[in-house]
């Protein structure tokens, strides 16, 4: 079967009533995954009140920051930052507050990287913190919600720029992959995408009931992204909120569409995938065989292109 047939088979597959699929997702295939526990704490990075999640096992566990949406609480990301962590990540979910635009509120930026950076040095060295040298301070990878996404693909390309910095900020050497979710580089008040001049591997995750950031806008993002390698994963019946723990956070713009994805189906489906992704851009062989070759077949809610 051709790609294009298989996209239109699983895009098919997926449009069944909404109580069958969320039957189905439940009982979805995932990849073998032995769940450690995990931990988490509370702690300050550059200022900014930070959750951070752990496996209770591992040593050099790399750092993966997440940025959040606009006005989307850190705590709302708890499901899913948990998640990541179990697949051997340090998952670091600040609330960063800033003025934008003549608007105060929670806007990520991408000075944010530099700091983790910096704050995992020091936590690796503190013989106080659970993480003394357990952190991989080489590692940095990126997770980016809605304006966090656009944050992380601005910083993808090694330069961040206004306004996702508030001044031009060069993205940390350590920086080696990114992953979004609802995320795309449409410029602001336009219709118009601009390229994404990557220098680190980029995968946009896309929900496909999304009404805030639009599945077309998506995949012309992916199309415009210069840098490989490189995957569009659309999830089906995923809206724009199908990463955090609940439908429309509060003090987040809602999203008009409705989602049919069972919530916690989708929140695992994200995390699982974001982690893979992040995995194989790392290194890990397992990893690159669920992205390129097994995970689509076996995700009756995903389809994937990718160009490696």
């Amino acid at each position: 079967m051709n790609v294009t047939s298989f996209r239109s088979w699983k895009r098919a597959a997926a449009a069944v009533s909404a109580a069958a699929l969320v039957t189905a997702l439940t009982v979805a295939p995932s990849p073998a995954h032995a769940t450690p526990a995990v931990a988490s704490y509370a702690t300050t990075i550059n200022g900014d009140s930070t959750d951070v999640y752990y496996p209770t096992t591992g040593t050099r566990l790399p750092v993966a920051l997440l940025l959040q949406g606009a006005n989307v609480d850190k705590s709302h990301y708890s499901t899913y930052a948990e998640t990541l962590a179990s697949y051997g990540f340090v998952v670091a979910v600040p609330n960063h507050s800033r003025s934008l635009f003549g608007q105060s509120g929670l806007f990520p930026e991408g000075a944010q990287a530099g700091w983790a950076v910096d704050w995992a040095e020091a936590e690796d060295d503190d013989p106080a913190s659970p993480l003394h040298r357990r952190i991989d301070e080489n590692t940095l990878v990126l997770s980016g919600h809605s304006f966090g996404a656009a944050t992380a693909l601005s910083l993808s390309s090694g330069l961040c720029v206004i306004p996702f910095c508030a001044i031009a900020n060069v993205a940390p050497g350590e920086l080696e992959a990114v992953v979004t979710y609802g995320g795309n580089n449409v410029l602001t008040g336009t219709s118009l995408i601009l390229p994404v001049l990557n220098t680190v591997p980029v995968a946009y995750i896309q929900g496909l009931a999304d009404g805030v950031a639009t599945p077309d806008e998506g995949e012309g993002t992916y199309n415009l992204t210069a840098g490989t390698p490189k995957a569009f994963i659309e999830l089906a019946g995923a809206n724009h909120y199908g990463i955090t723990d609940a439908q429309n956070p509060a003090g987040a713009a809602p999203d008009p569409s409705a989602q049919t994805l069972n919530q916690a189906v989708g929140v695992e489906t994200t995390a699982r995938w974001s982690a893979q992704w992040l995995l194989a851009q790392t290194g890990d062989s397992a990893a690159k065989k669920y992205v390129y070759t097994t995970g689509d077949a076996a995700d009756p809610n995903v389809t994937v292109t990718y160009v490696k």
